[in-house]
């Protein structure tokens, strides 16, 4: 059977040795197939394109520039600003100076940023102009700084450099990134993902979901963060398709540029995805009961048809629907970094976009399963992909348990953190996720919760929040809900769950309008309270909400929207 990669062999021995190519090798195999092809584009604040070739020309100027300035083989280089052709250029002139890329969050504060740079010890730092003021070189000890704006000095496209690179390539085995992980549970740590860590998970990943060179990817997720680096960055410079770069997320501004790219490859978190289809179905709603119910019936019957005889008749029969939230042109849409409803994932389908949901961390390039969109199940996080173990350690009579992942996508370990390398490491090689889930007879993975967030409530059930909090999602009132144990029993050590809710002020607006009342804190309470009953009535006992808090603030989230739960237990 032949595989997503099998052209790779025309180029094997020639631009590169081994099994895989290292990043710029696969860039360089991209620009020759396809030299004339848009590669990055970008709309706000101005229209900016660069083909593959103008592309390769530029990285290698900026290469060029940083052998100059003295990075070699081995030196970290850090990357921080906003989505743009500047960032990406950024990243891949680094790894053709044979440097490793140092990708850092620009929502840090500047003192964070400092911190994380000091510590991986970059000789030089590429930043935005949001930034660019706030670090200086001497002080920090860098070779330079490199503005990814124009309204800077030293901006990346004004460099000039016209003489022989002096830098060593790096090799499939040397240092690609080291990634600070966004820290949802705990500090940050530095994952250090080698060429061949990133390259063979871009390929593998293609076992699962096609992608073609005249595929639009939009690059709306912080693309610092491992999700968008590799599935969108990475797999679309693997193929030879475009790369649009959305800067705010922001509806209409998404919805802009989706229309003015002619996005087909849409990837988001799970809370963008619920507002689309929220929004969609609200508008559908307006129209009277009898459209809204003509249309819900029309889309059971496309998703019917299109999971049972593989065909998608939901592309014609809703194009004006889709075409007023810009979604016409999409084929696939790809969702992760948390938790999806079975019921928002069901509905794309239905409508005739194929929905693509996976799983992975950081550590592991980050994919590790997709589902197919031959061949989907709703309620699964997908299918392992080539070339890639799970197991599942220890797992309760259900079959739950830690999923443990090996192969050639998993990390070389935590930069200058020996301890915590071999924490997250089983004796036999096998990297600890912390998650917990199942697999079925097809190889699929469900997940069900963390290890770390796991309740133990007094009849001895185990109960994980992320299943209460996913019933939350499609409710307009709740804009965040993080469940967690509280000690009922201090003496037996049992608990009980409890929930924070950040209320959403929108919905609670809207609805005070609608009923000519005054929105107060006490209306707002009950309504939440409500809302916990109605969930606590689908739910079995042992795992309804027995208390809950509405708050003033939002709880800090991370880059890829995930609530930081350490936070929140410290408050709490």
């Amino acid at each position: 059977m032949n595989k997503p990669w099998d052209f790779l062999t025309a180029y094997r021995g020639k631009t590169f040795q081994g099994e895989w190519p290292t990043v710029p090798e696969m860039f360089a195999i991209t620009a020759d197939r396809f030299p004339e092809r848009k590669c990055f584009t970008v709309f706000d604040p101005r229209t900016f394109s660069l083909t593959y070739r103008q592309a390769r020309e530029r990285i290698l100027i900026i290469a060029g520039h940083l052998n100059r300035l003295g990075i070699r083989k081995g030196d970290r280089v850090a990357v921080t600003g906003k989505n743009s052709p500047e960032w990406a250029l950024a990243y891949l002139a680094v790894l053709y100076a044979g440097g490793i890329v140092v990708p850092l969050d620009y929502m840090l504060r500047d003192e964070e940023i400092t911190g994380l740079m000091a510590f991986a010890e970059a000789k030089a730092l590429f930043v935005d102009e949001e930034k660019y003021d706030s670090f200086d070189v001497k002080k920090l000890k860098l070779t330079d700084k490199i503005s990814l704006s124009p309204e800077k000095d030293n901006y990346i496209l004004d460099l000039e450099f016209s003489g022989d690179r002096s830098a060593k390539m790096p090799a499939g085995e040397d240092l690609t990134a080291i990634m600070f992980t966004s820290g949802t549970t705990g500090n940050p740590k530095g994952v250090m993902l080698t060429h061949n860590n990133l390259v063979s998970d871009c390929y593998l990943a293609q076992s699962q979901m096609t992608i073609l060179e005249t595929d639009v990817f939009y690059a709306l997720l912080p693309i610092h963060h491992s999700y968008t680096m590799l599935a969108v960055f990475l797999e679309a410079l693997s193929v030879g398709a475009e790369i649009v770069f959305g800067k705010k997320l922001v509806t209409a501004q998404i919805l802009k540029d989706l229309k003015a790219g002619k996005v087909t490859m849409f990837l988001g978190v799970p809370m963008l995805f619920n507002r689309l289809i929220k929004g969609l179905k609200r508008g559908i709603r307006e129209k009277g009961i009898v459209v809204y119910a003509l249309i819900r019936a029309l889309m059971g019957l496309s998703g019917f048809i299109k999971k049972i005889f593989k065909v998608n008749p939901g592309k014609k029969m809703f194009h004006s629907i889709l075409s007023k939230i810009s979604l016409e042109n999409i084929r696939i849409c790809i969702s992760g970094g948390g938790p999806l409803p079975a019921s928002t994932f069901r509905q794309f389908n239905q409508l005739g976009i194929n929905f693509v949901q996976g799983y992975g961390l950081t550590e592991t390039s980050p994919i590790v399963t997709l589902n197919p969109v031959e061949h989907y199940k709703e309620t699964s996080v997908g299918k392992v992909i080539d070339r890639v173990d799970v197991r599942i350690s220890e797992a309760d009579g259900e079959g739950n348990g830690e999923i443990q992942i090996k192969g050639s996508v998993v990390m070389q370990g935590y930069y200058k953190n020996k301890d915590e390398t071999e924490a997250v490491f089983t004796e036999d090689g096998w990297l600890k996720t912390g998650d917990i889930g199942h697999l079925d007879a097809e190889n699929y993975l469900y997940l069900t919760g963390r290890q770390k967030t796991l309740i133990v409530t007094e009849g001895g059930k185990n109960v994980f929040p992320e299943e209460i909090e996913d019933y939350f999602q499609l409710y307009d009132e709740v804009e965040q809900i993080l469940g967690r144990g509280f000690v009922k029993d201090e003496k037996m050590k049992t608990e009980d769950i409890e929930a924070f809710v950040y209320p959403a002020e929108e919905a609670f607006k809207a609805l005070a309008k609608k009923q000519d009342i005054e929105l107060e804190d006490d209306s707002i309470e009950k309504r939440i309270s409500e809302l916990i009953g109605e969930v606590n009535a689908r739910l079995p006992i042992y795992k309804r909400i027995s208390r809950f808090k509405v708050l003033k603030e939002p709880m800090e989230m991370t880059t890829t929207k995930k609530i930081k739960r350490f936070k929140v237990a410290e408050k709490g």
